[in-house]
């Protein structure tokens, strides 16, 4: 499993000039006027991870295969999209199906490109963008609560717990706190994530500055962070159109481009890194001499729901993990080596998967 981002933001934010170079593609169209993007592109890219390529140099295997990100650059939103003003509700739907939103902001300063409301200030463009969101639930719970009355009647069980999670979410944006704020019990969890309300999603504040301010961002990135911070949201610091230069380069000239302007790391580094955060992931890898190939799964995650990542059968016919955490494999360059170190472990369906870990399951078929 990797992770779906919706990249959201009013027109002109550089959303479209984002995703083309995080996906190295074209398919987005990057112009200078409101809804250049009329259909939600879609890109697949690989998870960039350093301990891969060790894993699959110690182990001489043949393949290396990243596990996946998934963005989806969904069209401006402006002002009024909950009541259908721009490209209305269609484009909201879109942030359903995602598993965050990665909210751009305009942080820099252009005479040349337009703001649709002839300002710049990041913190206002978030509270525009949130408020639709947030009408749009809002319109959203009314409805599905007056279709899920008469289920009420009828003595479903399923919709009185779908009721009173919607009555906790309208609480909470009656009372101007997206969705995120409600406080879910364990039990309900499931349930409450297939509500799948727009403000429910965790968000990730990506501020668009100018190349010269990648670094360390500027006044109005700083202003985001603190925004941010208040919201226990994430935040990340990039220069769309760095990004975009670097996606044209090789990785040799990529390298020295970036040390050229002082960054460390490109920024697709940066926005995985804090995307996998603020979703609680993590990546184990499975190694060998046909391939080396890291998975996604959530913190917290057991060994056969792990296993389960892979194949549906290797979670149901699950009978332990052999498991090595990358360190040891990297120190006894290899299983035998972790083996001879004692570091090899047999572990059951209880146990915890851990960041790094390389594992090889057993399974019955």
């Amino acid at each position: 499993m990797g992770f779906r981002m919706g990249i959201v933001g009013l027109p002109n934010v550089g959303k479209s000039t984002l995703f083309n170079a995080l996906t190295r593609t074209a398919a987005a169209q990057a112009a200078n006027f409101p809804f250049c993007t009329i259909e939600p592109n879609v890109g697949d890219v690989a998870v960039p991870d350093d301990r891969l390529e060790k894993l699959a140099a110690i182990a001489g295997s043949k393949q290396i295969i990243p596990t996946r990100m998934t963005f989806v650059d969904i069209a401006g939103l402006v002002r009024g999209a909950s009541k259908g003003e721009g490209l209305g509700n269609q484009f909201l739907a879109n942030i359903r199906e995602c598993d965050a939103i990665a909210h751009v902001l305009r942080c820099f300063e252009d005479g040349d490109i337009t703001h649709v409301e002839g300002r710049i200030d990041p913190v206002a463009d978030a509270e525009t963008i949130e408020t639709e969101l947030m009408l749009s639930d809002l319109e959203s719970i009314e409805r599905r609560l007056a279709n899920l009355a008469r289920k009420i009647k009828g003595g479903d069980k399923e919709a009185g717990d779908q009721v009173r999670l919607l009555k906790l979410a309208q609480t909470a944006l009656e009372e101007g706190k997206p969705a995120r704020t409600v406080a879910v019990a364990e039990d309900d969890l499931r349930n409450w994530r297939l509500l799948q309300l727009l403000t429910s999603k965790p968000v990730l504040y990506v501020c668009n500055v100018e190349e010269a301010c990648a670094a360390d961002g500027n006044s109005q990135s700083a202003r985001v962070a603190e925004m941010a911070k208040v919201q226990g949201a994430g935040v990340v610091v990039i220069s769309a159109r760095i990004e975009e230069e670097i996606s044209q380069l090789a990785a040799d000239e990529a390298e020295m481009f970036l040390g050229e302007m002082g960054l460390e790391e490109a920024g697709l580094d940066r926005l995985i890194r804090a995307g996998y955060q603020l979703l609680g992931l993590q990546t184990y890898f499975t190694v060998g001499p046909k391939e080396a190939r890291a998975w996604t799964i959530s913190k917290g995650t057991l060994a056969p729901q792990a296993a389960g990542v892979i194949h549906g059968d290797f979670e149901k016919g699950f009978i332990r993990a052999e498991t090595v955490a990358y360190a040891d494999y990297i120190a006894g360059k290899g299983e035998a080596g972790a083996k001879e170190a004692g570091k090899f472990r047999v572990e059951g369906k209880s146990y915890e998967v851990k960041d790094g870990d390389v594992l090889h399951f057993l399974f019955s078929g």
